[in-house]
């Protein structure tokens, strides 16, 4: 190892040096000139020791150099490590730069735009993609606010509230309306952010599809189910005892089906419906006060069903809608809550705005199952809610209407002791 012969060569170079001093000391004093005979081999060892770094410094101030000096002892062992040193400082930048322009390379051949903000959302630099989604160009763009390129409402206000990290979604291209972008916004290194352009034209074609395919099948349905309905509410089971069980299950089964096709047509009007629920005041506690009523209706006395705090003030919004999500969370509590059970509903003010809670002392649900509850048809337990009723749909239609009204929806439970669904407006939503 270089380093072992450095440490050997600089014991050989004192044990020279202790030897010199020594046979000089000894001559010296058999000629009765100790002191100059010290003097003088100390003057040369200093002599040759000066050469030897001349060459050394040389040779570092030399730096495209590749030849190494002819310098022996300790200085040449310490010339063969800096030359290590440099050998490998030159392969670890070769690495690094390889590295690198792979790194553009596929920053370039990315599909999804990448521009480098600074803290007030100036373009440090971009990739092929960004230019392509946004029409931005180099280097004249670079500086530049990315908000004098990005102009769709959506975005400024975005960017205004400090970008939140959910993404945007369905924002048009700013010279091709057809082409719709998505938006995220990623912490990259400090004082800088990372915004990340896709084109999810397809996507949203496709989603369009999905909620076109929904409406009209919902619409189509409806009639004929109408016609059972009408055709089986005609039927006397007395008159036909023997059939009545199959009639009482057909009404039953065909209830069901009336209520999966009015939630999705319900959905598909949501789905359609402009980005934010109109402003327009609500009064929370008359609303409050019918929920409760229909929630004991349903209950039929079998649950103890209260109101709770009420101190926020009224909401702005769609009415018919926030009376649609709440009875949902309502209708849900009473059907996965036993006999005996306690279910609460409350409106309360809190420093980010008012919270709407409905909590019972039900079943719970599994911590697993909790990220996908809101999403169409999602079942915890198949068999649970075909008992109970339920269409599947309550909780998507909630996460809509809350969407619509710019609040969130909150989860928790435990098993075998209760859950908390929570609706939480922000103070915009509030009638002061």
């Amino acid at each position: 190892m270089p380093g072992r012969r450095a440490l050997k060569a600089l014991r050989q170079h004192l044990g020279f040096l202790s030897a010199a001093l020594a046979l000089s000391a000894l001559i010296g004093f058999l000629f009765g000139q100790v002191t100059a005979a010290l003097a003088l081999v100390l003057a040369l060892y200093t002599v040759w020791h000066l050469w030897q770094m001349r060459l050394v410094f040389r040779w570092l101030i030399d730096g495209a150099s590749r030849q190494t000096p002819a310098v022996r002892g300790i200085y040449g062992e310490l010339v063969a490590l800096m030359a290590l040193a440099r050998r490998r400082d030159r392969t670890r930048r070769r690495q690094l730069l390889t590295m690198l322009k792979s790194i553009r390379e596929a920053n370039a051949a990315l599909p999804d735009g990448m521009v480098t903000l600074t803290d007030d959302w100036r373009i440090i630099k971009m990739n092929r993609a960004a230019q392509k989604l946004l029409g931005l160009k180099l280097p004249q763009d670079l500086a530049a606010p990315i908000t004098h390129f990005v102009r769709h409402p959506r975005v400024q206000e975005w960017l205004k509230r400090g970008a939140p990290y959910e993404p945007l979604v369905d924002v048009p291209c700013p010279f091709d309306p057809d082409i719709r972008l998505s938006f995220r916004l990623l912490e990259y290194a400090e004082h800088q952010r990372l915004l990340v352009v896709r084109d999810i034209s397809h996507l949203m074609r496709l989603e369009q599809m999905r909620r076109d395919f929904v409406a009209n099948v919902s619409h189509e349905l409806r009639t004929p189910l109408t016609v059972v309905n009408g055709y089986l509410d005609e039927i006397d089971p007395e008159e036909l005892p023997e059939w009545a069980p199959v009639i009482a299950e057909l009404k039953r089964q065909s209830g069901r089906m009336m209520s999966i096709v009015q939630d999705l047509l319900l959905l598909s009007r949501l789905d359609a419906s402009p980005e934010a629920a109109p402003l327009k005041p609500v009064q929370i506690p008359a609303l409050l006060k019918m929920l409760l009523d229909d929630a004991r209706s349903l209950s039929l006395g079998r649950h103890e069903i209260v109101l709770g705090c009420v101190s926020a003030p009224d909401l702005l919004g769609s009415q018919a809608d926030l009376r649609s999500a709440f009875s949902n969370l309502l209708t849900n509590a009473v059907r996965y809550t036993p006999n005996g059970g306690r279910i609460e509903l409350s409106w309360t003010l809190e420093d980010n705005g008012a919270r709407l809670a409905v909590r019972d002392s039900g079943i719970g649900i599994p911590a697993q199952h909790l990220p996908r509850i809101t999403e169409r048809f999602y079942r915890v337990s198949t068999d649970r809610s075909r008992e109970s009723g339920g269409t599947g749909l309550g909780l998507a239609i909630v996460k809509h209407v809350l969407g619509l009204h710019d609040a969130q929806l909150e989860v928790t439970s435990e098993l075998g002791r209760g859950s908390t669904f929570s609706a939480l407006f922000p103070p915009e939503r509030l009638l002061r």
